[in-house]
């Protein structure tokens, strides 16, 4: 039976634990907030990073690598920029002894590394759509509390795209098209999520509008794991990014932005994790079916040649196979693999060999059935697809379970009380009843439902101020 009461009751020291125990990072690096990704950490990363790659390359992005340094001058000519990140950025000021002539920051982010390189870059309208992105470290100087991979002072696998559009219309066509994007990534990683339109008070620095994307956590707090921003010209006229149109005129070019981080592998941990360890989706898992071969003294059969064999006849079907052959005790092998949350475990012994069979047991069930040799490959395709299936399904009762519309105050603050989770409340659209309401709930302002036609509420008034309500607002208690 999956228990999941530590879980859902101690997520926290849980989380912490696992990070350690599941050998995903290494948090005794003498820097507070940054830490050591693990083999088997990064190997997981690197393979939700994969289907990252595959998607920009579909899609007609092209990669990058940024320096990390910026100079001071390129950081002040965006002055909202500055105001969101000033506080939480490193200064280098020595190069040696000797004070610099122009100090420079570890990239927060990379607009103002790039955009000075755009106005070079970017010339004419054929020069449009400009597609670019990378995968790097940046660095904010956090000051609240820090947890791996969530929240930290080096953000080591972080993601963003940058494009550039000769109008509105084509930046908002790439919002659409970074969506899907973000939809197909979290459909390998089971994953079901909410998009929220930022408050104007919540936006990212410098964008006209910011979209996130959020899960449930365990304990009902929601995790930010993607953004999108649709600058229109904010940026290219900080910059100077114009190109020269069919007519030989020179326009500003309109941007857009798209990130994620290693939080997505938090989420994976976080969302389909239980009391036994991490729950991997097949599609991301560096191992996606282990053997444990369990022989006998005294047995005429060779249990270690037979898994062998099964293992060959896997990864020649395109499977990530490994076999525990350690001389320690099956249960101890058991133990360790459930805790890293390899999908599907196949067992043999003498007594299958003899039988012509395997005993295969599912990670997110716990569920063990017997197969026969000759319908292995098979049966191993439909249950990693099944475990994806029900992993999907589980979260997204999860999160739908999570999610509570009302329409007054009182009723948001009693939801907050009994079951956590998002609170949707009508909303008269100005900032200062949002911010009240942030005050009164204890809990963030999401934002709006996205798409926008999701936003729209009729007949219902402002559960703070009591004016008519124009849309619905989501909050969240958030990490």
């Amino acid at each position: 039976m999956v228990e999941r009461k530590r879980w859902s009751e101690e997520f926290s020291e849980w989380y912490n634990e696992l990070i350690e125990t599941a050998e995903i990072q290494d948090k005794r690096y003498p820097v507070k907030g940054m830490n050591i990704w693990l083999p088997y950490g990064l190997r997981i990363m690197r393979n939700i990073e994969r289907f990252i790659h595959e998607e920009m390359e579909r899609t007609g992005h092209k990669e990058v690598l940024f320096p990390a340094l910026i100079p001071e001058t390129e950081f002040q000519k965006e002055a909202e920029h500055i105001a969101g990140f000033e506080g939480e950025v490193f200064w280098v000021t020595h190069a040696g002894h000797d004070p610099l002539d122009v100090r420079l920051i570890m990239r927060p982010t990379s607009e103002t590394a790039m955009y000075s390189m755009f106005s070079l870059w970017i010339r004419s309208h054929t020069d449009l759509p400009f597609k670019i992105y990378q995968i790097v470290n940046v660095y904010r100087y956090e000051t609240k509390h820090t947890r791996p991979l969530i929240r930290v002072r080096e953000i080591s696998r972080f993601f963003e795209a940058h494009t550039a559009h000769d109008s509105f219309e084509d930046a908002e066509r790439q919002i659409r098209e970074d969506l899907e994007i973000f939809g197909r990534l979290m459909e390998k990683l089971a994953m079901p999520y909410i998009v929220s339109k930022r408050p104007e008070w919540d936006k990212f620095p410098g964008a006209y509008y910011s979209l996130g994307a959020e899960v449930m956590m365990p304990d009902g707090r929601t995790l930010q794991i993607g953004t999108m921003h649709n600058y229109r010209q904010n940026f290219a006229k900080a910059y100077n990014i114009q190109y020269e149109t069919e007519s030989g005129e020179h326009e500003y070019v309109h941007q857009t932005t798209y990130g994620m981080s290693e939080r997505l592998l938090a989420a994976v941990m976080a969302v389909h994790g239980d009391d036994r360890g991490i729950v991997l989706p097949p599609a991301i898992a560096p191992i996606q079916v282990v053997i444990v071969p369990i022989p006998k003294k005294d047995s005429p059969y060779d249990v270690h040649a037979y898994a062998r064999g099964i293992a060959e006849e896997l990864r020649s079907s395109g499977f990530r196979v490994h076999v525990d052959f350690r001389d320690i005790r099956p249960g101890r092998k058991f133990y360790d693999w459930e805790l890293k949350g390899v999908p599907l475990r196949i067992e043999v012994g003498p007594r299958d060999i003899e039988n012509g069979k395997a005993v295969l047991a599912r990670r997110d069930t716990l569920e063990k059935f017997t197969v026969g040799r000759s319908e292995l490959v098979e049966r191993v395709k439909e249950t990693l697809d099944a475990i994806h299936k029900n992993l999907h399904e589980r979260a997204k009762e999860f999160l739908e379970g999570h999610i509570k519309r009302v329409d007054t105050i009182e009723e948001a603050r009693a939801v907050f009380e009994d079951r956590r989770g998002v609170v949707e409340i009508p909303w008269c659209g100005e900032e200062s009843c949002g911010l009240e309401m942030e005050e009164i709930l204890d809990a963030k302002m999401l934002g709006t439902p996205y798409p926008e036609e999701k936003a729209k509420i009729e007949g219902k008034k402002c559960a703070h101020c009591g004016k008519e309500a124009r849309f619905v607002a989501r909050f969240a208690r958030t990490y």
